[in-house]
């Protein structure tokens, strides 16, 4: 191996660059490739970093689109690494300081031109130029020899940079979607992906892509531009100097404190991970079915033989862990989301936690600082309240759980609330902002699901919990009532210019109504299951009611509301009786109601209402997921990660964006 570094670092007239993109053929054996990788670089760790690394390129890299046909360089560079890879896989050592730096380095120059061809030219035209002077298995030797690097090679300071950069690579082709327009279905690359001779390694190959996750693997001493250091050797850094120049792009793609900058490994390897599982969702995806199948390690069920290939096993615990640490975030969102949806196994592991605000309390804070995130995360986050709402245990468990001091929470000061109630309140705040700004009945409907899920299970409902959830029912109410009104009086005036006005919009003012009928007799059910079946646990709900009970008056001969109201009116009408008996003999207050309220529940005849059905809702998922998933992941690979696309060459992105 040759040990020099380049001289010439000012990129267009580097003579070893310059024969690379050239006409002239070099062979997998020259002693060029030693000289043309014997130069120390610092990765870019930023969107900022890539973009000036790709303009100062850009030429070089026309150059060898240019030239390449005749002379297979490409083809030739991807040899040496597939040469050098096998030594790397086969090596018993593989801390060989030298070795491995130029290793990185090919790779890395690899990775540079394929993100150029892939958005410059056609798939096709991307896999022909691969296959130059080859025999027409170039590519799938490259891919097994990535797969096998990342499953193979253990992650050591001195590895960590060719397991960033083959997973990167992999992002990389993935990244061919973007540019065609093409469902993944139709592309070669994918079909390669999903189905090449790799995929053996499927189970371990999520495994460890889920393992650099779980360690959130710092960057090594000496890794990344901002460093100034060499990434192996002690070789001055020249040539990033060079290549980093002071350009700044005019938008920050990545931002300087992004995960990326801090755990790059953790960071690709998840979004990898994402990009995997959400394609082929119907065509037997066996990166999709090693994600769901993983297993707990803790678990000693035994695995069939002829089944062992087809599961894998993670420590459970370090990943509930780091979902944890990390939930606040869309990419982390998103697993959890897959997690709980699909893998049965870690699904029954997080029911069974006894930590689980630990988990809920970052999720809520994501709806809570909604104006802050994005649509997509919220929705995310509310579907995974109402997966975990499905099960009775987790709604009991929560209102176990007693919280102190909630500084986060600003409305009101809660110096000790349950998870359950301070989950009631977020999800009530996420309501009534959908009501008023993002009008998404989508999202509404899941976050009354949820909470119809959770009512027959809340127990010792905090007074302000209380008060917000009737406060809630008086809100939309209110907006009911108004707009019916409006939209009677602008009927009956049919010759005024008001009346034209209304009839303009009257569509769709009739389809608010209706959507806020739909909200309005959701909300009383919520009420009518939480006090049929722990009405002796929520005195606080029916110490609200009562004082509140005038706010439902109006919808009492309201067909859409009747039935449901007459069970909550019997329980009005009781509790004030009590009441009322108790005011004939003496004053009363507060805390003497709650106690009326408390002795009248335990003489309470349930056979007094009318029996509804139970409240039960179950997220499913929509017939072609895709449609929503592929762009919100490649969304946030643009945005996690360095490997940036614009709006205007990724029609994907820009469905999202």
């Amino acid at each position: 191996m040759g040990t020099a570094v380049s001289k010439n670092f000012e990129l267009s007239t580097n003579d070893y660059l310059l024969k690379f993109v050239s006409t002239q053929a070099i062979s997998q054996n020259d002693p060029f490739w030693n000289r043309l990788v014997a130069f120390n670089i610092s990765p870019p760790m930023t969107s900022n970093d890539q973009l000036a690394l790709e303009s100062k390129i850009e030429n070089l890299c026309q150059l060898l689109l240019k030239n390449n046909h005749t002379s297979g360089n490409l083809g030739s560079i991807i040899d040496v690494f597939l040469s050098r890879a096998t030594e790397l896989l086969t090596a018993t050592n593989t801390d060989a300081s030298l070795f491995i730096w130029q290793l990185f380095n090919i790779l890395f120059i690899i990775r540079c031109i394929v993100k150029f061809l892939c958005e410059t030219v056609t798939e096709e035209q991307l896999i022909e130029q691969i296959e130059v002077n080859g025999n027409g298995t170039r590519l799938e030797t490259f891919v097994d020899a990535l797969v096998k690097v990342i499953v193979d090679v253990e992650v050591t300071d001195a590895t960590y940079g060719i397991h960033l950069e083959a997973i990167t690579t992999l992002l990389v082709f993935l990244s061919v979607q973007l540019h065609s327009g093409r469902k993944s279905d139709q592309s070669n690359i994918y079909r390669l992906i999903m189905r090449g001779k790799h995929t053996t390694h499927a189970p371990l190959f999520i495994k460890c892509l889920l393992t650099n996750y779980m360690k959130q693997a710092k960057v090594p001493v000496g890794f990344g531009a901002n460093t100034g250091h060499s990434l192996v050797l002690g070789i001055a850094a020249e040539l990033w100097s060079i290549l980093t120049f002071s350009r700044k792009s005019d938008e920050v793609l990545v931002s300087e404190t992004s995960d990326y900058q801090e755990v790059p490994l953790a960071t690709q390897s998840l979004l990898l991970v994402l990009v995997l599982v959400h394609h082929w969702t119907t065509k037997n995806n066996p990166y999709r079915n090693s994600l769901f199948l993983c297993m707990n390690s803790a678990d000693n069920n035994p695995i069939a033989p002829i089944q062992a290939n087809m599961f894998s096993r993670i420590d459970y615990n370090v990943l509930y862990a780091t979902i944890c640490k990390k939930a606040s975030g869309d990419v982390t969102t998103l697993l959890l989301y897959l997690l709980i949806h699909r893998n049965d196994s870690f699904r029954a592991f997080l029911l069974s936690r006894t930590d689980l605000d630990h988990l809920i309390i970052p999720i809520l804070k994501t709806l809570y600082n909604a104006p802050n995130s994005n649509s997509h995360h919220i929705y995310m986050s509310l579907i995974i309240l109402l997966i975990l709402s499905e099960d009775d245990s987790f709604n009991k468990s929560i209102h176990e759980i007693k919280l102190k001091n909630i500084v986060w929470y600003t409305e009101r000061t809660l110096t000790e609330v349950s998870l359950g109630g301070l989950l009631v309140l977020v999800v009530i705040r996420t309501v009534q902002y959908n009501m008023l700004k993002m009008r998404d009945k989508y999202l509404h409907t899941n976050c009354l699901a949820a909470l119809a899920n959770m009512s027959a299970q809340f127990r010792d409902l905090h007074p302000y919990v209380s008060q917000r959830l009737v406060s809630l029912f008086e809100t939309l109410a209110k907006r009911y009532q108004k707009l019916s009104t409006k939209l009677w009086n602008g009927k009956s005036e049919k010759n005024s210019e008001y009346a034209i006005t209304v009839s303009q919009d009257g569509d769709d003012m009739e389809q608010d109504i209706t959507v806020l009928e739909e909200v309005l007799r959701m909300v009383l059910e919520i009420f009518n299951s939480c006090l049929s079946s722990q009405l002796v646990n929520n005195p606080n709900l029916v110490y609200t009611l009562l004082y509140n009970k005038h706010i439902f008056e109006p919808f009492k001969e309201n067909v859409a509301f009747q039935d449901i109201l007459q069970n909550i009116d019997i329980i009005i009408k009781y509790f004030s009786s009590l009441l009322d008996d108790k005011t004939q003999q003496n004053e009363v207050d507060a805390y003497q109601v709650l106690n009326v309220i408390q002795q009248g529940a335990k003489r309470w005849p349930k056979d007094k209402l009318k029996k509804f059905p139970d409240l039960k809702f179950k997220y499913v998922e929509e017939d072609q997921p895709e449609e929503f998933f592929i762009p919100y992941v490649w969304t946030l690979v643009s945005q996690q990660s360095i490997l940036h696309w614009t709006n205007d060459n990724s029609p994907l992105l820009a469905t999202v964006c």
